[in-house]
């Protein structure tokens, strides 16, 4: 596979929505992951992203301007043990849940679909970092619907094993801007990660639509160790 410009493929496209990208730095000691939200109507531009825990959680940037919290008040990210989960919606807790009683990342996820959101009917993407005595391994997932009919969901999970260093995957909910939004289609796109994580992060920021940008979430992960340290960028402040 082609490895991207991360940097040109966020240039190049107006509205991929919201995005996750995982992976592992270039010199191998650092799990990181990015998630990134956009907005085009007012309620999803009025957010910021706050620490929770060891996760962040969306809020609120104006709370008099709140319409509808229903698909854009969640908690992106969660820790559970050695394991880091990132969504794009409230699945971030299904899954939470779910592995907490044993079960995997995908068997997890069997329980939810799209977001009821026709016509664009947004996909969740959704994404699991194992962090484990030294090794790292993560794995991707993508519910959607059916070429734009939701009576059927497509299901599909990309597993990453043993990551390699200077090699990370980007997915996002839209191909396109649209009307409707088209949803992704394909793998995950293969992208280059870099050691210095201010670079990383500024580069995301600058890359992401001005007018559309939200909020962004990164982190580096030492995968000797399991301690991280992360940055969060808001459009509001």
């Amino acid at each position: 596979m082609e490895m991207l410009s991360l940097e040109k493929e966020l240039k190049e496209n107006s509205y991929p929505g919201r995005g996750i990208v995982i992976g592992r730095s270039a010199d191998g000691t650092k799990a990181v992951t990015a998630y990134f939200i956009m907005g085009r109507s007012e309620n999803s531009r009025n957010r910021i992203f706050v620490e929770d825990g060891e996760g962040i959680r969306t809020q609120a940037f104006d709370p008099s301007k709140l319409v509808d919290p229903s698909l854009i008040i969640y908690a992106p990210v969660r820790v559970l043990g050695n394991k880091t989960i990132v969504t794009n919606g409230d699945q971030t807790d299904t899954i939470y849940e779910g592995m907490d009683h044993q079960l995997t990342f995908e068997q997890s996820l069997r329980s939810r679909e799209f977001e009821p959101d026709g016509p664009n009917y947004t996909p969740r993407i959704s994404g699991i970092m194992h962090v484990e005595n030294g090794s790292y391994s993560y794995a991707m997932s993508i519910l959607k619907s059916n070429n734009g009919d939701p009576s059927s969901c497509n299901r599909y999970t990309f597993a990453y094993s043993n990551a390699k260093a200077g090699e990370g995957h980007f997915i996002h909910t839209y191909k396109c801007d649209g009307n409707p939004l088209p949803s992704f289609e394909g793998e995950p796109k293969l992208v280059a990660i870099p050691d210095d994580m201010d670079a990383f992060t500024d580069m995301l920021w600058n890359s992401l639509n001005p007018d559309n940008k939200v909020s962004l979430f990164v982190r580096y992960i030492d995968i000797a160790t399991g301690s991280y340290v992360s940055k969060i960028v808001n459009k509001n402040q």
